[in-house]
Parts: C-alpha cells; structure tokens; sequence
C-alpha cells in the first residue's frame, strides 16, 4: 500500500466537532441542479425531502433540479425545502448531495470541511480534483464505494438491476428498422426463430438483461469467468440457460450468431479488460447491437467508447454500439425513488451524529464509501489510479 510518511497528528483535525444538544437545524442538506447532460436524477425525492424536514434540518434545493425526474419544485417546496436560485448558496450546506462526480467548480463553491455524498468515477476525473478536495478539506463519500453489512455495494447494485432491464429494453429499440437496426424483433414469434442474446458477465447486470430477455422469448447465451455466478444465475432464473465460461473459441462463435450483446461484466475500477476484441466484432453480423454497460469503467470491448443521451450510438464494422456510461439515468425517476431509499437511512445517520468521526465508527457504510476525508485520501483504488499516497481510513478514525 503507498502511504506518505506523515504522522497521524499531522491528520487530526485540530478540535472535534461540538456535540449537538438537539436535531433543530442541526445542519444544512444541499442538493444542486446537475449539470452534466448525461445526468437527470436527483438524489432526493420529494418524500424523503419531507422526513429530513420533519427532523428540523434545512433541505435547500436549487430550482429546477428534479425538473428531468419529473418532480417539480412545487413537489419540494410543499414538503418543506427551501427553493433557490442561489447556486452558492446550495453548494455552501454542511452536506451536499449531487448525483454525479464532482468537478472543481462544484468543490470551490463548497465551503472549507464540508461534505460532498456523490458519485466519483475515478476514469472520469483528472489529479486535479484530489487537489482541490484538499485545500478545501473536504470530505468525499461515494455511492459507488459504499458497501452494506453483507459486503455487497447496494448503489451500484441498484442501478446495475435497472441497467440489466434497461439494456434489452434499448437493444430491442435499436434493432428496429427505424432505428436502422437489423428490423427483428427482440424476442420471437410463433414460427420465427427467436433473437440470439449473448450476455458477458453473469453479475446483477447479466441476471436483470437475462430474465428480461427470457420474458421476451430470446435465446440466450450467459459467458462469466466464475462458475458460481454461472450456478447462481442458472438457479435464480430457474431454467436450464446456456452458460459458458469465457472460453476464446466458444465466446466467437456465439458473436457471431448474436444478434444482441449485454457487455455487463464487472470492472475493476481503471482496469479495462478487454475480451471482445475488434476482430471479434468484425465477425459479427451487420446491424447487430451491443450495449456497454460497462463502459463507465473502462469496458470490455476493443471498439467501445463513451457516448451521450443526446446520441447515444455509433456503428462500427457494421455492428451498432451503445456507450452511454449512465443508463440508469436514462429512467430517471425510477432511479430517483431507488437511490433516495438508499439514502435516507445513511444521510440520517450522518445528519444526526455528534460528529463526522462517530457516524464514521458507527457506521460501517459510510465509513467504507469515505473516499476522502477532510481533504486526505482515503480510497486505494483511487491513489493506485493517480499514483498518489493515501491512509486508511479506519487508521484515522480509530484516533479518536
């Protein structure tokens, strides 16, 4: 592990936050307007809104930022939110919530110690912004980084089951003749061979693509690595599917019959693995389509690379690829409502805790979605990432 040598003293902060007597006002809950144009969720739906209100805390939302989710700031103010025009003002709460990764200017609009609950991606990201997070000393706690008791990450599984869903929903869209796609049905009809689905990666994203095909009548093809994930799957769906290992002979083959391919395998973080090359898909039939779900980290395809959901597709070697490194964001409601669940409970506990170090001890979630803290970097994956020394979080909290 690459670690500075600084003593731990030289990462204390210089006194702990002052216990707070009662929840009135306890502090401030931001939620800006996003401005990345991939980017239409809000973290916080109108309901939830209405329980940190009731706690006594100011929820102060920027006009306009659940307008893509279809919430109106009618639908906040009602339950008690502060609506302003003010962005610095928003981005000057105790603890900011935005969707997705911070940029510089989020963070010099954000007052010093504060605390930013986000996405981060770190491939999207330069060196710059870790600068930043510490000359502002503040504290970064990322959704995709948070894990639950059961050691599993609940926010990317979340949006990677309406990714899964999503996925087939958008291949059947591009394979239509006025999509310029092959004209097949995704699925099948009496008479007529069903459509060819190969699913790479048999993780939460594979699961939802597969069930979500079957229902449609496809024939589908599910290649991991893992042979217990390929147990698993077969188990959950409950029906004898075709599963393989990533084997370089068997996976070319089905590509080639394939008229639709789910890229939905895990990615390590800054760690593309490449197992559909682009000979692979030169072989591959023309107007087939493949969806990178993985694209946001890096992606498994030679050919892959990111787009927008104002153009969403590009064709290369004759075969349609989907880019889009947010799909969720595509069901922006949905996603909402998901997220805003999974946040009340931590935003909670970290909104009525003494401190920022004791919800830190006490709660194992927010303690491993820390990647920053006080402007220290405390995520391994993101120091490897940018070469750059970080501590462990749990070293720094265990000094107080």
């Amino acid at each position: 592990m690459k670690n500075p040598n600084l003593p731990i003293e030289s990462i204390l902060p210089e006194e702990k936050l002052l216990k707070i007597e009662n929840t009135k006002k306890k502090i401030t809950i931001g939620i800006p307007k996003e401005t990345d144009e991939n980017e239409n969720r809000i973290g916080l739906v109108p309901q939830s809104v209405e329980l940190f209100t009731s706690y006594g805390f100011d929820v102060i939302i920027e006009a306009g930022a659940g307008k893509k989710a279809k919430f109106s700031d009618n639908d906040y103010s009602e339950v008690g939110a502060q609506i302003t025009e003010d962005r610095r003002k928003v981005f000057g709460s105790d603890i900011v919530l935005k969707i997705a990764p911070p940029t510089i200017d989020d963070l010099n609009l954000m007052k010093t110690g504060k605390i930013l609950l986000s996405s981060f991606h770190t491939v999207t990201q330069t060196k710059n912004i870790l600068e930043t997070f510490k000359a502002k000393r503040i504290t970064g706690i990322g959704f995709e980084y948070i894990k639950d008791d059961d050691d599993y990450y609940p926010f990317v599984r979340s949006m990677s089951e309406i990714a899964g869903n999503a996925a087939i929903m958008i291949a059947s869209e591009l394979l239509s003749t006025t999509s310029k796609g092959m004209g097949k049905l995704l699925g099948g009809i009496t008479g007529v061979n069903p459509t060819e689905v190969v699913i790479i990666g048999a993780g939460t994203v594979g699961e939802n693509a597969a069930r979500t095909a079957l229902a449609l009548g496809a024939s589908i093809k599910v290649f991991d690595n893992s042979i217990y994930k390929l147990r698993n799957i077969k188990a959950k769906l409950g029906q004898n599917i075709y599963t393989s290992v990533l084997q370089p002979r068997v996976l070319e083959n089905a590509l080639k019959k394939a008229d639709v391919v789910i890229a939905g395998k895990w990615v390590d973080e800054g760690h593309p693995e490449i197992i559909i090359t682009r000979d692979l898909i030169k072989n591959m039939k023309k107007g087939a389509v493949i969806i990178d779900v993985s694209i946001d980290k890096g992606g498994i395809l030679e050919t892959s690379k990111m787009t927008t959901h104002k153009k969403p597709t590009f064709t290369e070697h004759g075969v349609i690829h989907y880019g889009v490194p947010n799909i969720a964001s595509k069901y922006a409601r949905t996603s909402s409502y998901a997220i805003s669940n999974l946040l009340e409970d931590l935003l909670l506990e970290l909104a009525t805790a003494p401190s920022l170090e004791f919800a830190l001890k006490e709660n194992t979630s927010l303690r491993t979605g820390t990647y920053m803290y006080k402007g220290i970097l405390t995520n391994a994956s993101i120091g490897d990432f940018f070469d750059v020394g970080y501590r462990d979080i749990n070293l720094i909290i265990s000094a107080f």
